[in-house]
């Protein structure tokens, strides 16, 4: 059984490039990958992995090694969790990196709601916006708004985000009714990530510059500023349900909103992901498959 030792830390190592990021993927020290694939190593009398101060990339030998055993690693994964799946509970800490109105009035909840049927599990959500590098923060997964730009990860879409543009009828009393977008250019506008706001125009999209009277990254800010009559909005709908229902807000420029993007799941592409993340994130997929 010798034989088997650090095939998994290999594994590791060639899937995230590095001996640091490996050791975080598996939860051990960086001298414990480093001595086992380095054993791995001298019982094949093979150098599997090109080492430099950068980066760590697999030699010919260790793209062809890693290529047969990690179906064998998938197998055993599968394995484990057969058996795991007949016990009735969930253990250990699920990290969950998220940010934004959604995430605090949406996710949020659907993670309690999780978490009360695995009491033996602990979550932990970190709502920042900064960009978290998944791997060497330890987190398990991450929800992303937008277009996806780390290729590296794989991506489950979580819901739709259709656009809504709003003003408080303070606002509106002063500043007049927007009656196509191009006239947004005279009005006060509240910009959470940019200042180039996308509608649909006749069937085409028609980016408009606007000018921005507050600024900020947070969905919350923007709706109290919104609500409080500093301005117009435009986010994903979600941000505005409560607020419009309670004809704190006015909807706006309807025949033009933009169909916005999607959110999405986001997670490393590892060959060992624990039964309590696969079980959350198909948890969270079922919970907004019908949302509004």
């Amino acid at each position: 059984m010798n034989s088997f030792d650090g095939i998994i830390e290999f594994a590791a190592v060639a899937e995230t490039n590095g001996f640091s990021a490996a050791a975080k993927q598996l939860g051990c020290s960086t001298s414990h990958v480093s001595r086992q694939v380095a054993r791995l190593e001298e019982r094949l009398g093979s150098s599997l992995l090109a080492r430099s101060t950068r980066l760590v990339t697999l030699t010919d030998h260790g793209a062809n090694y890693y290529h047969q055993v990690k179906e064998l690693l998938i197998g055993l994964e599968q394995a484990n969790e057969l058996v795991n799946q007949q016990q009735t509970h969930l253990t250990g800490t699920l990290k969950v990196s998220a940010a934004g109105g959604f995430a605090e009035h949406f996710l949020a909840p659907a993670l309690m709601e999780f978490s009360a049927m695995y009491p033996e599990l602990t979550v932990e959500i970190d709502l920042n916006s900064r960009l978290v590098n998944l791997i060497e923060d330890g987190v398990d997964f991450a929800i992303r708004y937008g277009e996806l730009s780390d290729s590296s990860l794989i991506a489950r879409k979580l819901i739709s985000r259709p656009l809504m543009a709003v003003a408080s009828p303070l606002y509106l009393d002063q500043k007049g009714m927007p009656k196509h977008p191009v006239h947004l250019k005279h009005h006060n506008c509240l910009v959470a990530n940019k200042d180039i706001w996308e509608f649909d125009v006749d069937g085409k999209k028609e980016n408009i510059k606007v000018n921005s009277r507050w600024k900020s990254n947070n969905a919350n800010l923007i709706l109290e500023a919104c609500t409080r009559g500093l301005g117009v909005a435009y986010m994903p709908k979600s941000t505005f349900t409560e607020a419009v229902e309670k004809k704190l807000l006015t909807p706006i420029l309807e025949p033009y909103w933009g169909q916005g993007t999607s959110s999405w799941i986001v997670y490393p592409n590892k060959r060992f992901m624990p039964l309590r993340v696969r079980v959350a994130i198909d948890y969270l997929v079922d919970y907004f498959a019908k949302w509004q």
